[in-house]
């Protein structure tokens, strides 16, 4: 174990246990640490967020024993974990288990950071060609997922469900749509911001034209940190506050507006092309189950949240800037129009 500062947290009643240190998990620790709370951050490597008072602690997250023991005493554990992609069906549910037998021996509540691949398609939750504004994904939206990641996130939210009303556990789930911002694994990310800083094109997945909704990896902590302490939000499943959906053209075109560059062309990256990368990564070959995400509208309503709690999703330029600086930009004094 290592902090920051010394000091033995185990035993506190104050003491927050987070699961992962990626873009979620960083920040949900810096939030909490700002607030004065006792923060445990447990990953594979004992690694953590720069600058943030926290014990940091190297364990498996699938191991039930080493995660009860460090969570001995918390009043809330966080699953911010993030598994290899193609590997969910695998290494998700032995985590998914040693986290909720944490919260029942524990007693603290469990708030676990989740997705939108529960649904699965509109056509087998909604019975509609997409989710669009008039038909959007709600917290209501029946978890029909098919495939393997789907699946496995829909039973996930079911065993925690199942033991919430069981009064074994108090447990939230906060669902988010693709990420944008610093750190974040992002469609919206390394194959895109750098190009539009340099002014070259962009190639998307699925078609630019589609509606799709955008979330805030700083949203997402908010409403984590806000589920932990309100009973309002136990037994639930929230979608985070999230502003006017964006077809990823425009989505490319905003980043180029706030960055003060020239727009960059978007053109869609071919089906046979991705399909093709699949057979050599696992990673683009996993893509194919939740290519709906971006050949449909994938519109999700986070009405719920915003009215519960009160928060705003937060405004879509600063979302941007906040991805942009990420990646260097410094503000648009250091990419002029017109600029090499």
């Amino acid at each position: 174990m290592n902090a920051d500062q010394p000091g033995d947290s185990g035993g506190s009643r104050d003491l927050h246990v987070i699961i992962g240190a990626g873009a979620i998990g960083s920040v949900i620790a810096r939030l909490l640490a700002a607030d004065g709370r006792l923060v445990r951050i447990v990953t594979r490597s004992g690694s953590g967020p720069d600058g943030v008072r926290a014990e940091r602690v190297a364990a498996d997250a699938s191991d039930a024993e080493a995660i009860a023991q460090l969570s001995d005493g918390a009043v809330a554990i966080y699953n911010c974990a993030n598994p290899p992609y193609h590997r969910w069906p695998e290494l998700w549910p032995p985590i998914a288990a040693s986290l909720l037998a944490a919260a029942e021996r524990s007693g603290a509540v469990l708030v676990t950071v989740a997705n939108l691949y529960g649904y699965g398609p509109a056509s087998q939750s909604l019975g509609t060609a997409g989710y669009d504004a008039a038909h959007p994904m709600t917290e209501d939206t029946p978890l029909a997922a098919t495939g393997r990641k789907g699946s496995v996130r829909a039973k996930m939210w079911r065993d925690a469900l199942a033991a919430h009303q069981s009064g074994r556990v108090r447990a939230a789930e906060v669902r988010a749509s693709d990420y944008v911002g610093p750190g974040a694994e992002s469609v919206l990310g390394a194959r895109v911001i750098p190009n539009v800083l340099s002014g070259k094109s962009v190639s998307v997945l699925g078609r630019t034209d589609r509606l799709h909704t955008w979330t805030f990896t700083d949203d997402v902590a908010r409403l984590a940190v806000v589920a932990s302490g309100d009973s309002r939000a136990w037994g639930h499943a929230w979608h985070t506050p999230s502003g006017p959906p964006r077809t990823q053209h425009d989505a490319v075109a905003d980043m180029a507006r706030v960055a003060g560059v020239r727009p960059v062309h978007v053109r869609a990256l071919p089906g046979a092309a991705l399909r093709a990368a699949g057979l050599f990564s696992p990673l683009l070959r996993e893509l194919q189950e939740t290519k709906y995400q971006f050949t449909e509208d994938f519109v999700m309503d986070s009405s719920s949240a915003q009215r519960t709690f009160a928060l705003a999703p937060t405004p879509w330029d600063s979302v941007l800037e906040a991805a942009l600086r990420s990646y260097g930009w410094r503000g648009t004094q250091d990419h002029l129009i017109g600029s090499k």
